[in-house]
């Protein structure tokens, strides 16, 4: 469910016009709605209500600062996968108790952060990180906390660019060389041993994989306890798929009855990684129509919005529904909808079937929410769009638009160079 609907043929979020906010904001700018926000954690929290655990929000999904703060304030922790994004759950309001650390490539100045900061546990990726945090952990007279994680092999059925679980992905350790990894940790005077983790990528609209999974993640754990190593926190990562055209992900309340079916009689603390499950169909992208153009076969539609502030259908090919924000009764057309980059690629929809548009008109991209102004740039110099909040019949600008100074902050031309 989410708060983005039509009355008297205009498109509200929440109970405010989305043309209202576009006149003062001005366009392209990203559109959450806080009901659809605390809604969808809720759901999510309450079906795994039977057994203990952690939300912690994947921050990759969308970092925004008021996103962030709305989750943590309802219980909700973090998983993070950078410095950065550590820092900025932490001025949200993230209790380092409930942070968890990924991500294959962590540096040394980024894990002392987070021994600092006392997190929850990292999540380890391989041998050779084990051993380094084992030395940075004395190097600061700190003991890390680790759960590793493991690769099962298994098949998200999901596209291969967000597939995370597969032998040949970069994440992960070989289950069948998790054992041997556990063993190795436990003689390491500086790492405490914690939980396993496993994520197997992200948009999965089945079930089967996740228990796939899991059924050998809790074989895992049965082994290791035979070594005298206790595993307290199982963390299942993420991945649950939206709704974005016209897939059928399952509700959060039937994955979290499969998923408490398995592990109901053990001791287990379960730590989820939710993102675009929560936050996608939670934001949507407002554009402008610049120009029309007929061309060989289709129409273009020309938006001030890009592939910079939206890269998910041009990396991924992936759909968004694209909605008038008042519709008419003009008819349909067949269209690119393309934005102002220098590129080929710059489009958000190919040959999609829509209203007629004239310039000047508002068109919504649903289902933004997630991984979209986390993964925006500044190609071509385009500043970043604002990023707004609705809470009832109220909007903030919770990130300004970035302006032409803001390009330049931190650039020099040393004079130097003139002098050669």
């Amino acid at each position: 469910m989410n708060y983005f609907k039509y009355a008297n043929g205009e498109l509200f979020c929440e109970n405010i016009k989305v043309e209202e906010i576009a006149e003062y904001v001005g366009t392209p700018f990203y559109l959450y709605s806080m009901k659809t926000l605390k809604k969808h954690y809720t759901v999510f929290h309450e079906a795994f209500s039977p057994v203990p655990h952690i939300i912690c929000f994947s921050v990759k999904a969308n970092s925004n600062l008021s996103v962030l703060k709305t989750f943590f304030d309802m219980g909700g922790g973090a998983d993070v996968v950078s410095g950065g994004e550590l820092y900025r759950a932490l001025k949200a309001g993230a209790p380092s108790e409930k942070i968890v650390y990924s991500g294959v490539g962590k540096t040394e100045e980024e894990i002392k952060y987070a021994l600092g900061k006392n997190i929850l546990f990292f999540n380890v990726e391989s041998e050779g990180e084990i051993y380094n945090l084992d030395k940075i952990a004395y190097s600061i007279k700190k003991k890390a906390r680790i759960a590793l994680r493991v690769n099962p092999d298994i098949d998200p059925r999901t596209h291969s660019y967000i597939s995370t679980g597969l032998k040949e992905n970069k994440f992960g350790i070989r289950i069948e060389e998790a054992k041997e990894m556990y063993i190795k940790a436990k003689k390491l005077n500086n790492i405490e041993i914690v939980g396993v983790d496993c994520h197997i990528g992200s948009q999965i609209t089945e079930i089967e994989p996740f228990i796939q999974a899991l059924k050998k993640v809790l074989s895992l754990i049965d082994q290791v306890k035979k070594e005298g190593i206790r595993i307290n926190f199982l963390d299942l990562g993420g991945g649950l798929g939206i709704t974005y055209k016209d897939e059928t992900p399952p509700y959060p309340d039937i994955y979290a009855g499969k998923i408490i079916n398995e592990i109901k009689t053990r001791d287990l603390n379960l730590i989820l990684e939710p993102g675009r499950a929560i936050v996608g169909n939670a934001g949507i992208l407002v554009t402008r129509v610049l120009h029309t153009k007929k061309g060989e076969g289709k129409d273009f539609v020309i938006i001030d919005a890009a592939m910079n502030d939206l890269v998910r259908p041009s990396f991924y090919g992936s759909f968004h529904e694209i909605k008038p924000v008042k519709p008419t009764k003009r008819g349909e057309i067949t269209a690119d909808v393309v934005g102002p980059v220098c590129e080929t690629g710059d489009f958000l929809a190919k040959k999609r079937k829509m209203q007629e548009v004239l310039p000047g008109e508002l068109l919504a991209v649903m289902s933004a929410g997630a991984y979209g102004f986390t993964m925006s740039s500044n190609y071509n110099s385009r500043p970043r769009v604002p990023e707004v909040m609705v809470m009832d019949d109220r909007y903030y600008i919770i990130r300004r638009r970035e302006t032409y100074k803001d390009l330049i902050r931190g650039e020099e031309i040393p004079e130097e160079l003139f002098k050669l």
